[in-house]
């Protein structure tokens, strides 16, 4: 692939390049060496080096020397438990998505969106654009209202202090009251539906993964058009997912969260 420099943030490259200095051999710098070592000037490696403090991604020593910081050691294990994660469920989310005939998507809540985890394909044609690894709107998804419902008080009270409603379709919900209701009613019956909120013609149900503390850490949901996803068959779809959230539910009993 041929990258367009014009394209690239240089600051990030900088950054990164302060980041590829730190080695086993090399564990510790201070701003002078490392501003030597990078070719930046000691006010660009300041600045770079008090940014990534911020973030967590460098450490400062007592002694002013930095190192890398926890920051790179959580994303690490991010990517290593999503993609343990995706070798534990596949099986499941494959075969309930044969059953089921529809896109089967496994999520979480992270940083006030759904973020999906693992996907299976529906085989009738019609393919979810949705990704691994890709985040959605919480408020207009099945997954996101169904995990919104599930989280603490104080989970809720973020998320509405900070996020926007924003219109997707016309049967988007966009008032908080009317939010706060719809998650009222999910949490009763132990399901969400995304009826066209998100996307015109597409119907999702979702619903949650517990663990062994009885706190929904994740959801598994079933995506389909309307024209196939009828809601006089919701029950049937609850209970194909539900055989499948069982299976995964014994995988993740011990998880806090994903």
């Amino acid at each position: 692939m041929i990258i367009d420099n014009k394209n690239l943030n240089q600051s990030i490259i900088k950054a990164f390049t302060v980041l590829d200095a730190f080695t086993n051999d090399k564990k510790e710098w201070g701003v002078r060496e490392l501003a030597n070592k990078t070719g930046y000037n000691k006010s660009t490696t300041y600045r770079l080096l008090s940014t990534l403090v911020s973030l967590n991604v460098i450490h400062q020593n007592e002694n002013d020397k930095y190192r890398l910081g926890s920051k790179l050691f959580e994303l690490g294990n991010r990517v290593s438990l999503y993609q343990s994660l995706i070798t534990v469920t596949n099986e499941t989310i494959k075969n309930i998505a044969l059953e089921i005939q529809e896109t089967v998507l496994l999520s979480t809540l992270k940083e006030l969106q759904v973020f999906h985890i693992n996907k299976a394909d529906s085989l009738q044609g019609l393919k979810i654009s949705t990704s691994i690894g890709s985040y959605q709107p919480t408020h207009a998804t099945a997954s996101g209202k169904l995990l919104l419902a599930f989280s603490s008080i104080e989970n809720q009270s973020n998320y509405f202090k900070n996020s926007s409603l924003i219109t997707f379709t016309k049967k988007t919900i966009t008032k908080a009251s009317e939010l706060r209701t719809a998650l009222q009613t999910i949490k009763k019956q132990g399901y969400a539906l995304d009826l066209e909120e998100f996307e015109l013609g597409l119907i999702c149900i979702a619903i949650p993964i517990f663990n062994k503390n009885k706190n929904a850490i994740a959801s598994i949901s079933a995506s389909g058009p309307s024209s196939r996803f009828k809601l006089e068959n919701v029950h049937n779809y609850i209970s194909i997912l539900q055989k499948g959230a069982t299976l995964i539910e014994r995988t993740l009993q011990d998880f806090d969260s994903l």
